[in-house]
């Protein structure tokens, strides 16, 4: 909505946990959907995840940086068409910094910037609008894309598959959805439903790094009619920790 009631604002979900609203402009929306479509398309493009029970996610999903699979990760789409996974752009590690930066309230200018729009040429030197510890972290290396139909969901799970502890960054294009972020501790209560929208921003750390989240409802035909996508994408970014590149 242009105007509302309550206009949106930074809030943290729990400690670590922040959600920005409106962090992408419609602009670098349609540039990082743009994006999306290009490394959707095979080889090791969008694929249907299926579970080590025979189940099916009804999310379907495409890797950048490392290819996840239940419940590990391989240099190639070992459960789709063996293809090597396709690379993670140095852009997207710009882009996760600055958002992490944003997310903690670091950063003295909203919005991920010009040296961090998709599709430009990765800025060789440190962003200084990014602060210095966050220039120290290993870089971030893989993008895991889910694309959600009106049917679609995502169960409670926990992001525990990589070995680093960096925050995850999440990435909202298309339909509004209910996002469900809970505990360390288990999949029940207490959690937080909260509104994610086209160009929202959400970014967990912390104490919530190892937080159970899902999608339980994405509302169909909500995406901005300018962005021309019919559904939702989440680009989650993070750090693998495995070494060796």
């Amino acid at each position: 909505m242009d105007a509302e009631l309550f206009p949106r604002s930074r809030t943290e979900i729990a400690p670590g946990a922040v959600h920005v609203p409106d962090w992408l402009d419609m602009e670098r929306q349609r540039r990082l959907l743009a994006a999306c479509r290009d490394w959707a398309r095979p080889p090791a493009g969008l694929r249907t995840v299926r579970t080590p029970g025979g189940g099916t996610m009804t999310a379907r999903q495409v890797c950048l940086g490392h290819h996840w699979y239940p419940y590990g990760y391989a240099p190639t789409v070992v459960d789709g068409d063996g293809a090597p996974v396709k690379p993670f752009p140095a852009w997207l590690d710009t882009l996760a910094r600055r958002a992490v930066a944003d997310a903690a309230g670091t950063a003295p200018v909203k919005g991920p910037g010009p040296a961090t729009a998709p599709g430009a040429a990765a800025d060789p030197t440190p962003d200084p609008r990014v602060p210095a510890n966050l220039h120290d972290l290993a870089p971030y290396d893989i993008a895991l894309i889910n694309f959600y139909d009106g049917d679609a969901r995502m169960g409670m799970h926990r992001d525990s598959d990589e070995k680093s502890d960096a925050p995850v960054v999440s990435l909202s294009l298309g339909d509004t959805c209910v996002f469900r972020f809970g505990n360390p501790r288990s999949r029940a209560r207490p959690y937080t439903d909260v509104e994610l929208r086209s160009g929202d921003l959400f970014v967990f750390g912390g104490p919530s790094r190892q937080a159970y989240h899902g999608v339980p409802r994405v509302y169909a035909g909500t995406a901005p009619p300018a962005l021309g996508l019919a559904g939702r994408l989440n680009i989650t970014l993070r750090v693998s920790g495995f070494g060796g590149g």
